[in-house]
């Protein structure tokens, strides 16, 4: 794909200090997932932000996240758009095992839990409404409780979609379900399929299937990114219920994946291209979003996402749809670069092992210094900053908008939709806190909770 001579003829105009370095290598194949939060690496790419630091990248489209975890561990990928849970699964040995870092966090925000249209029919009884007939948001879990029952009772198991085990999908999924008293069930090493003592089944399914997977009623519902959500809204056979931005306002998302040996042997292109994606968070988010229908009519290229414009446009703009109609503002939907999306914070990282261990993907408990080193062996803030302070002394980004005195851990919080605080310091008091979910010494033996 070629970029616009325009374009062009302002890329190169900029100063390129590092393209002039010694680069271990410059020429580069990095593979995503075709979901809106890609989008750093389609701007990099089509702004010659790639190109200003000397880079040669091709960038391919990956049929699922195994794929492309296991392109980037043999070197068929030299990094990846990755869900962050995949570095972090990997390294600490949870299904295919390697070290996994990144330097780059992708965005915050830009997911959503979508059901048909006939389990919101069964909702709809059971949530309050505002004064003009529409749904008060958020809409909670409980709000579906009585029609898994219902399904229940009618001998009906109640199957959801995500897309990968260690997704923020399942994670963000569980969590809402289980703010609502439904149990998303347990891993243990001898059963992986995470249903365990679950009232809703949960299983993978790549995201540019949910939405016909939900048409043909294989599953009733499911979790995921822009802009399969939108995409069933818009083909009139589901409603989406909640965002993640209501169960976790900012909550962090993708990652940009490289093996730890890559950054190791490769440090000044390692460099390069996080310089590059900065870039083009800065760009994706500059001027209140002016950039995002831009942004959107790259997204729409067959060799990107793919999905037609007005899907695209329906999240990316500042807007959800909800259901046909039913559009509201939510600015923050997708975040690149404010409230630091692109630093990679520890406490991000611990967040995801604490669900991994809720929920019986680490099967046994850990210290909470465990988990500390565990995010500081795959989170590498040091790159990130090293990149952002040339960056700044090239003119080309502004001092103030880095947390350059970061210890690695965002402020405890109690905005997530149960409100129970979470800090990333202490893991293991956040984990005991949850009414649903392994707590303490507590295993999964043999189908059951023991301890």
């Amino acid at each position: 794909m070629k970029r616009m001579i325009a374009t062009l003829i302002a890329t190169t105009a900029l100063s390129t200090p590092l393209a002039a370095q010694d680069l271990e290598v410059d020429t580069l194949t990095f593979g995503f997932i075709k979901l809106t939060d890609m989008a750093p690496l389609a701007i990099a790419y089509e702004r010659g932000y790639f190109e200003d630091e000397g880079l040669f990248v091709s960038l391919q489209a990956q049929a699922n996240w195994r794929v492309l975890l296991d392109g980037v561990i043999d070197g068929t990928l030299d990094g990846a758009h990755m869900l962050a849970g995949q570095p972090i699964a990997a390294t600490i040995g949870y299904g295919t095992e390697a070290h996994i870092v990144t330097p780059f966090s992708m965005d915050l925000n830009g997911n959503g839990i979508t059901v048909s249209n006939d389990v919101w029919d069964l909702m709809r009884p059971h949530i309050p409404s505002m004064d003009d007939g529409r749904p008060v948001h958020p809409i909670s879990a409980s709000a579906l409780a009585p029609v898994v029952e219902q399904f229940r009772n009618e001998g009906t198991r109640f199957d959801m979609g995500m897309v990968f085990p260690v997704s923020t999908h399942n994670y963000e999924l569980r969590y809402w379900l289980a703010a609502g008293g439904l149990h998303p069930g347990y891993y243990s090493p001898q059963d992986i399929s995470g249903q365990i003592a679950a009232d809703v089944f949960l299983s993978v399914t790549p995201p540019p299937q949910m939405p016909s997977t939900l048409e043909a009623g294989t599953i009733f519902g499911y979790c995921v990114g822009e802009p399969w959500n939108q995409a069933a809204v818009q083909r009139g056979i589901g409603v989406a219920v909640i965002t993640d931005y209501e169960i976790w306002p900012n909550n962090p998302e993708k990652v940009f994946g490289l093996t730890a040996e890559f950054v190791e042997q490769n440090p000044n292109t390692t460099k390069a291209l996080v310089r590059a994606l900065i870039r083009a968070a800065m760009w994706l988010d500059a001027e209140e979003n002016a950039n995002r229908m831009e942004a959107v009519e790259i997204l729409s290229y067959p060799d990107y996402v793919g999905a037609d414009v007005d899907t695209l446009a329906a999240s990316m703009t500042g807007t959800f749809e909800y259901e046909p109609g039913d559009v509201r503002e939510v600015p923050d939907f997708n975040v690149f670069f404010r409230y630091n999306a692109t630093y990679p914070y520890y406490s991000d990282a611990v967040w995801y092992l604490t669900q991994m261990r809720r929920w019986g993907q680490i099967a046994e408990p850990q210290t909470d210094a465990w988990y500390k080193d565990v995010a500081q062996s795959v989170y590498r803030p040091d790159i990130y900053l090293d990149s952002a302070r040339s960056l700044v002394e090239d003119g080309l980004a502004n001092e103030a908008d880095f947390p350059w005195d970061s210890d690695g851990f965002r402020p405890a919080t109690s905005d997530l939709i149960d409100g129970i605080p979470y800090d990333g310091r202490t893991p293991n008091a956040y984990i005991d806190s949850f009414p649903i979910g392994l707590t303490g010494e507590q295993l999964v033996v043999d189908g059951e909770v023991q301890g």
